[in-house]
C-alpha cells in the first residue's frame, strides 16, 4: 500500500467514512485511493468553501467526525470562513491538504503558499506528514484531535510523495483524549449560586437539545433560576415539547434589557455573551454592573458530566419537571406576504422533526419567533457569524440526517457566498427545501450603519449595500444547478410552494420577494 491508501484506511477504521471534497493534482493519489473503497462517501463541493461548511453541518447533526480533502493553501484559505464558523461551533472536522513533494517545494512553484500558516490561523491541530510510513499514525491522531475538547479543527498536511511512496499498514484508533471537569468546590460553589434570586443558568452546546437540554431544564425548575442560551448557537432544539429558556438577541440592547435583573450568572458548556461587535457609547457586554459571573464549565469541557454533578449536588429529581414550550399552530395566512406571515405558514406547514438552517440573518427575528411553538424542531445557527454556511450547512446536515427534512433559510446576499451548493443538493438527490429571502441588498449593514451613528447612507454606501442592479434570478440560478425553483411575492404562492417543497424529497429552491 502507498501512504494514500493506509491513510483511507485508517479514516474508516477510525469511524470517518464520508469526506467533503475539492481535490487538485497534489491529492490524486488519495482520490485513487479512495475509489477502492466505496465505503467511503465521497461529495463533490465546487467550492472550498462548500466543503468546509458541509462538514460542519454533518458534525453539528450526526456529532461525529468528516473528512474534507482540499487543495494545497489556496484549497484551504478558500474554506477558511467556514472552518472559522465550525470552530465557534465546536465541528469536529478532519482536512486532508495535499502539498506539493517535499522535495518540489524549492522550487517555488506557482501553487506554493504558506500552507502550515494558513492552518495554524484556524487548526486546533496541524501536522505535515514526513513520509509515507507515518501517514497513517498521522491519521489516526488527526482523529483523535478532531475528537477531543468537544469538537475541534484538525488539519493534516500530505505532501504527493508522501501519498505515492510505499508505507505500512493502517493505524488503529487513539484512545480519546478525556474531558476536563470541574472540581467538587466549583460544583457546590455553583450549585449555591443558583439557589439565589436572579440566578441565571448559561448553557451552550449539546446541552441545548435532548438529554442534558431536559437536565438544563430541570436544574431550571429545582432552583428556581432562568435557563438562558445565546443568541447564535450550533444546534438548539425548538417547538412544541422543547425544553423552555430565554435567548439573548443579536442587538446589544436587547440583551441588556434581558439581563437586567441578573445577578449571578452560570456558565455551562458556553462562553460569556458578548455584544456581536464594539459600538460607539453601548456596552461590550450585556450584563448588569455588579452581576457576578461564575464559568463552571467551559464549552470543551466535560459539560454533560458537569450538569449530571450539578443536578446531583442539588437533589434534582424525577419530580422536578422542565417548563417545556406547548403546542400553538398558527392558521395558514394568507394575502399580501410579510416576514411574519411566512413565518406562521412554516410554524403550520413544518414537518415533526424537522431541521431547519437559519443564515436569513435581518429576515431571521419574525420566523423564530413565529415557530417558537410549532413542531419539534432543531436549528443550526451561524455560529461564527460568518455569511456563507447556510446551504453548505444545509448538505451536510440532510447527509447526516437523510431521514429528516432539511429546511435552509437564508439571505439572497448571504447563498450567493456558496451557491454552488445546490448543485451538490441535487447531485446528491438531497431533502432539502432552500428559501431565498430576496431583500435584493446585504440589509444587516443598513442596520449597522445606523447602530455605529450614521443616519443615512450615500450613494457609494447604498451600492456597497444593494444587491441589485442587476436583480438576481434565484430561479435561474437554482434551475442551472440542477435544482427546481420557483419565485414567490405573495403568500397564496408561498404556501403553495412550501407545499410542494415538504412534499418532495428532491432539493427545492423557493424565491421569496420581500
Amino acid at each position: 500500500m502507498n501512504g494514500a491508501e493506509t491513510l483511507v484506511k485508517t479514516l474508516l477504521g477510525n469511524g470517518v467514512d464520508i469526506c467533503f471534497a475539492n481535490p487538485g493534482t497534489s491529492e490524486m493519489h488519495f482520490v485513487a485511493a479512495l475509489d477502492e473503497h466505496p465505503e467511503m462517501r465521497c461529495v463533490l463541493c465546487l467550492f472550498e468553501g462548500g466543503a468546509t461548511g458541509a462538514a460542519d453541518g454533518y458534525y453539528r447533526m450526526k456529532q461525529d467526525v468528516a473528512a474534507t480533502l482540499l487543495h494545497l493553501g489556496p484549497g484551504l484559505g478558500n474554506g477558511l470562513a467556514n472552518l472559522h464558523n465550525a470552530r465557534k461551533a465546536r465541528s469536529g472536522i478532519v482536512n486532508i491538504v495535499g502539498d506539493h513533494a517535499d522535495y518540489h517545494l524549492k522550487y517555488d512553484s506557482p501553487l506554493k503558499g504558506n500552507l502550515d500558516g494558513i492552518s495554524e490561523a484556524i487548526s486546533h491541530w496541524t501536522r505535515r506528514a514526513t513520509n509515507a510510513a507515518s501517514v497513517a499514525g498521522d491519521g489516526a491522531a488527526a482523529v483523535q484531535a478532531a475528537r477531543a475538547r468537544g469538537g475541534q479543527i484538525a488539519t493534516l498536511i500530505l505532501p504527493a510523495n508522501t501519498a505515492w511512496d510505499e508505507a505500512g499498514d493502517a493505524a488503529a484508533a487513539l484512545v480519546p483524549v478525556p474531558l476536563k471537569r470541574p472540581d467538587k468546590d466549583q460544583i457546590v460553589s455553583a450549585a449555591g449560586a443558583l439557589r439565589v434570586p436572579g440566578a441565571a443558568l448559561f448553557i451552550g452546546q449539546t446541552a441545548l437539545h435532548g438529554r442534558l437540554a431536559r437536565l438544563a431544564g430541570s436544574i431550571a425548575a429545582r432552583t428556581g433560576c432562568e435557563l438562558m442560551a445565546d443568541f447564535l448557537v450550533p444546534r438548539i432544539e425548538r417547538g412544541a415539547g422543547a425544553v423552555a429558556l430565554t435567548r439573548l438577541k443579536y442587538p446589544i440592547d436587547d440583551n441588556v434589557a434581558l439581563l437586567k435583573n441578573t445577578r449571578h450568572l452560570v456558565l455551562c458548556g458556553a462562553k460569556r455573551p458578548v455584544a456581536f461587535f464594539a459600538y460607539p457609547g453601548k456596552p461590550g457586554t450585556p450584563e448588569p454592573e455588579g452581576c457576578r459571573i461564575t464559568e463552571l464549565c467551559t464549552p470543551d469541557m466535560d459539560y454533560g458530566w458537569t450538569l449530571e454533578a450539578l443536578a446531583d449536588e442539588l437533589g434534582v429529581g424525577p419530580t422536578d419537571q422542565p417548563s417545556v414550550v406547548s403546542s400553538a399552530l398558527p392558521d395558514v395566512p394568507t394575502g399580501s406576504l410579510t416576514l411574519e406571515k411566512t413565518g406562521a405558514a412554516l410554524a403550520a406547514l413544518l414537518p415533526d422533526n424537522a431541521i431547519i438552517v437559519d443564515e436569513s440573518v435581518t429576515s431571521s427575528s419574525p420566523l423564530v419567533e413565529a415557530t417558537r411553538a410549532a413542531r419539534r424542531q432543531e436549528w443550526l445557527h451561524v455560529a461564527g457569524g460568518a455569511i456563507g454556511s447556510g446551504l453548505p450547512c444545509a448538505v451536510g446536515a440532510a447527509l447526516a440526517c437523510p431521514e429528516r427534512k432539511t429546511v435552509c433559510l437564508t439571505g439572497d446576499g448571504s447563498a450567493m457566498y456558496t451557491v454552488q451548493s445546490l448543485w451538490t443538493m441535487a447531485r446528491e438527490n438531497l431533502d432539502v427545501v432552500t428559501i431565498v429571502f430576496a431583500n435584493r441588498g446585504y440589509q444587516i449593514l443598513h442596520l449597522e450603519l445606523a447602530n455605529v451613528g450614521v443616519d443615512q447612507a450615500g450613494r457609494n454606501a447604498g451600492r456597497m449595500f444593494d444587491v441589485d442592479n442587476p436583480a438576481l434570478d434565484w430561479v435561474a440560478l437554482a434551475n442551472g444547478h440542477g435544482v427546481a425553483a420557483e419565485c414567490v411575492s405573495d403568500m397564496d404562492g408561498f404556501v403553495a410552494a412550501l407545499r410542494k417543497g415538504l412534499a418532495t424529497r428532491d432539493p427545492y429552491l423557493i424565491e421569496v420577494i420581500c
